[in-house]
């Protein structure tokens, strides 16, 4: 059977991501009635003038750098010297439609490693004609995500590279007619998890190589099939019990795992994000989970389900009703043990995780950001009881590894009403508690009940919902917060607009290889910058500003930050967020709505330069960027090329792209992008 007839598509409702993105990445979560039936606040309830204040910024920023905020007009007091310090110095790249990783002058990239490539050292050559799910076990995953790269101790040039495999295009990986459907799915499986790849610096200053398997034991494929810990709270339960695991603390494999998170203490944190897609029923659901599996999206005959069932019961809603309770959470791996097992954090919450970033508050204690990656959703943080321990030692190490287990989950509040916000700020937030490791703060609800249905949870407490957020970083010179909120097709419609969530006029894109088509709604995204109280990321409340509200800067609803917009790079659909040691926000985008490949955009965040949107460089036809890292010494910016050639009607003989050119399809990799001359990446 070929991978169409195995996963037809259906018509595309909406001008968003090409129709096969959507199908694989997400099961169409977009076309889907959304699951947050709360009714919660958005915030553009409570700021009625945000629409004609979002017209009062866009024409502002046209003509000066201010910053204008409720009215006011506050103008930037950066020093000439500050302003060159962040000025970012590479000439950006212009939008394009090319096949090909496209970077400024001056500048080059190597492919660090592709699908396919060994991993383990006993892994078989690639080959795209005979591969089994054994092989792909050991080789590459596909779709790369979250990129991390951590120096290995003792080992003076070499690296961990730890890298999220988030999802399978069967239309163009798999030769038409070659392999059965379920031989696809087995391979499929195997394709999705993370890898852990020791590399070294290349010849050239800010290049990157893979050291050869059989020259490092530290290389390791996590899969669907490997086993990982359930620990916190909530391990142990009844719903995570399953039939093959009554203890309710060990589950196989870990899904559509997104972006993450890298730890002080040198482990790797990564988020399964949209894990409902791959459960089906052959018969009924379970009456006791209903509830809880149409908050999470979660169906008994999806119309793009994988049909993962039909090889591995477990993925059978009717046989295995526990089983779908054991995803949604953030995984910890430890890439420099291979045989350590990783571990499924149970205190941070069970829901679609975009990642984790991890904070320090004044007291010491260990603070995790994450994102609810879906429209409505919410934004969560949790603060650990124990303190982090810096010394060094190894029974440091061991103590901090426990950190994430005990604590309090919290979910955030916009726009809290017993506070206005100051005149520099659009808001005021209050992170509103959850429950602690002990005590569930949740009427109604046990602690176990809220990390399982977490999302249930933070509907009781009158969370706001956001526009799709995801990524959420600390900028580590500034110390404030940054959230992507990539997009809402329906804002305006079913969600109004506001001065956090603005509504975007029509515009236009144009489709690879069709007409012009026209859209509504948020559909370029927009940056949230949040400033803890008191500088304090263990503060209970936080103040806001919209920093970013991206699109065509010729628009009037865009707003750079009060910079002049005719001086940008336009810019669309920001996913995830980095920096780099001057505190400059680095941005990938995903799902780009102006007719460009998407790219990575460089902005200062302070002096004169605050909200100069700059392009450093596009992504082939149909790819995602995702990653992104900026290396500590400033000399390589790290990204995962996702999805490349992902193109509507595109087919493994009929491609969009060939990237990255090696073979007759496309091969999704993490690339190195570096100064030719040596020097750091941006200046």
């Amino acid at each position: 059977m070929s991978p169409r007839q195995l996963l037809p598509l259906a018509p595309d409702p909406h001008a968003s991501r090409s129709r096969m993105t959507c199908r694989f990445r997400c099961g169409n979560a977009c076309d889907h009635p959304e699951p947050n039936l709360s009714g919660n606040t958005h915030i553009q309830d409570l700021l009625t003038h945000a629409v004609a204040r979002r017209s009062v910024l866009g024409g502002a920023a046209a003509g000066s750098a201010t910053l204008v905020v409720g009215g006011l007009v506050r103008p930037d007091a950066a020093t000439a010297s500050e302003a060159r310090a962040e000025s970012l110095t590479f000439d950006p790249v212009a939008p394009n439609r090319r096949d090909n990783v496209t970077v400024p002058v001056g500048y080059d990239y190597d492919v660090v490693i592709a699908w396919g490539d060994k991993v383990n050292e006993g892994a078989p050559r690639f080959d795209v004609y005979d591969q089994t799910p054994e092989a792909q076990a050991q080789q590459f995953g596909y779709n790369c995500d979250y990129v991390s790269v951590l120096p290995i101790p003792g080992k003076r040039g070499r690296f961990a590279l730890v890298v999220n495999h988030e999802y399978t295009d069967e239309f163009l990986m798999f030769p038409t007619g070659r392999y059965s459907a379920n031989q696809i799915r087995r391979i499929a499986m195997m394709a999705h998890g993370m890898s852990v790849v020791e590399i070294e610096r290349g010849r050239r200053p800010g290049s990157y190589e893979r050291v050869r398997p059989a020259r490092t034991s530290l290389n390791r494929r996590i899969t669907v099939a490997t086993e990982c810990r359930l620990t916190g709270p909530a391990a142990g339960d009844r719903r995570l019990k399953t039939s093959a695991d009554r203890s309710g603390t060990r589950v196989l494999g870990t899904l559509n795992n997104c972006a993450g998170g890298t730890t002080p203490w040198g482990t790797v944190l990564s988020g399964e994000e949209n894990f409902n897609q791959y459960f089906e029923a052959s018969a009924g659901l379970d009456p006791r989970y209903v509830e809880s599996y149409e908050r999470y999206g979660i169906e008994a005959e999806p119309d793009d389900g994988r049909g993962w069932r039909k090889v591995d019961p477990r993925f059978d809603l009717s046989e295995e009703p526990h089983e779908p309770f054991r995803f949604g959470w953030i995984l910890e791996v430890d890439p420099f043990d291979p045989s350590s097992t990783p571990r499924k954090r149970t205190m941070l919450g069970r829901l679609k995780h975009e990642g984790a970033t991890i904070a320090l508050s004044d007291a010491g204690r260990v603070v995790a950001y994450t994102g609810d990656d879906e429209r409505g959703d919410y934004m969560y943080r949790f603060v650990s009881r124990r303190r982090f321990r810096d010394s060094g030692t190894a029974a440091d190490r061991r103590h901090n590894m426990q950190l994430l287990d005990h604590g309090t989950l919290y979910v955030a509040r916009f726009n809290d009403e017993e506070e206005d916000p100051a005149p520099e700020y659009d808001g005021v937030g209050r992170w509103i508690p959850l429950c602690s490791d002990r005590e569930s703060f949740v009427a109604g609800m046990s602690v176990a009940d809220v990390l399982i249905d977490t999302r249930l949870a933070a509907d009781k407490v009158s969370a706001t919902r956001m526009d799709r957020p995801e990524d959420v970083e600390v900028n580590p010179v500034n110390g404030k917060v940054y959230a992507a909120l990539t997009n809402n097709s329906d804002r305006g419609t079913e969600y109004p607009a506001d001065e956090a969530n603005p509504l975007e006029s029509s515009m236009v894109r144009e489709e690879f290889g069709g007409p012009l088509v026209t859209a509504s709604g948020n559909r370029n995204g927009y940056v949230l910058e949040m400033t803890p109280r008191g500088g304090n990321h263990g503060a209970e409340r936080f103040d806001w500003v919209l920093m970013l509200v991206c699109g065509d800067p010729a628009a009037p609803e865009t707003y750079f930050a009060g910079f002049p917009k005719e001086q940008v790079s336009p810019i669309s659909c920001p996913d995830n967020v980095t920096f780099d040691r001057r505190g400059n926000l680095w941005i990938s985008t995903d799902g780009n709505q102006l007719g460009s490949n998407d790219g990575m955009f460089a902005v200062p965040t302070r002096g004169a330069n605050r909200g100069k949107v700059q392009q450093f460089l596009t992504v082939p036809l149909g790819a995602e960027t995702c990653g992104p890292l900026i290396a500590r010494d400033g000399q390589t910016v790290f990204n995962a090329v996702q999805h490349p050639g992902e193109i509507d009607g595109a087919t493994f003989e009929n491609q969009a792209s060939t990237w990255p050119h090696t073979d007759r399809f496309p091969r999704p990799a993490v690339i190195a992008t570096y100064r030719v001359d040596g020097g750091r990446v941006g200046r």
